[in-house]
């Protein structure tokens, strides 16, 4: 079952469009890595499939939901974490966490259950406890994807989670990543550090410049451009669109 179907989706900002015909779909329990450098489209594609902006163009659906026609029905079945997500620094992590659970009508015994369920997953320890402002950069963003897994959504996207975390807080995520997999959840994980998608992700996709270069297996791109890595596949790539 494809969990995200994309459709001709792409956005225009004045005469130029960052995000040109993207078409590829992410079946139930994979993760899908979408790379590129800043600039190539990627933050904007996400924030597309997450509703919080309109397509120019095309659509697509998120567990068979179209983005266009029910978008808080979406919003319900995902979670978005990126690298530059802000937090309440007076609220401790249990405050935050409790806040936004509301949203999801998450209260009560239901909340001290996802609450649990969080600790356990992301082992937050005395984080829950302390205040935003005691914690170091690691700490808010292991707070940041409780906040967007409370809910426990089907489809997660991350876009550049890792950035600004040191060598801990980064290994943490990934370990993550690969955990929630193998509970059957779809990820998006958007990045433009390729050693991190070789490591984490099922299939890729190329983006340069708004369009898909390529989209598969990390094998199949490694033969195809005949280069070891993802770094260098992708590179080559870029160089055979030009």
């Amino acid at each position: 079952m494809d969990m995200i179907q994309v459709d001709g989706l792409s956005k225009r900002y004045g005469g130029k469009y960052v995000v040109d015909q993207l078409h590829f779909e992410v079946p139930q329990g994979e993760v899908f890595g979408l790379l590129g450098p800043n600039g190539a489209g990627k933050t904007t594609t996400l924030r597309m499939l997450a509703t919080l902006i309109r397509p120019t163009a095309g659509t697509a659906r998120v567990g068979g939901v179209d983005i266009r026609q029910r978008p808080l029905e979406v919003r319900r079945n995902l979670g978005i974490v990126n690298g530059g997500m802000g937090l309440y620094e007076r609220m401790t992590g249990e405050e935050i966490l409790r806040f936004f659970a509301r949203f999801y009508g998450i209260e009560g015994p239901e909340f001290k259950r996802r609450l649990a369920w969080v600790d356990d997953l992301l082992e937050m320890g005395d984080l829950l406890k302390k205040q935003v402002r005691e914690m170091s950069s690691g700490m808010q963003q292991k707070l940041i994807i409780a906040r967007a897994v409370l809910h426990e959504p089907p489809v997660l996207l991350l876009d550049e989670a890792t950035a600004g975390l040191d060598v801990f807080a980064r290994r943490a995520l990934l370990d993550f990543v690969a955990h929630y997999r193998t509970m059957g959840h779809t990820i998006i994980y958007s990045t433009h550090v390729m050693a991190e998608a070789e490591e984490v992700c099922d299939r890729v996709g190329f983006l340069h410049q708004g369009k898909l270069l390529f989209i598969g297996r990390i094998e199949e791109a490694l033969q195809r451009y005949n280069t070891p890595n993802l770094e260098r596949a992708f590179i080559r790539a870029v160089r055979g669109a030009a």
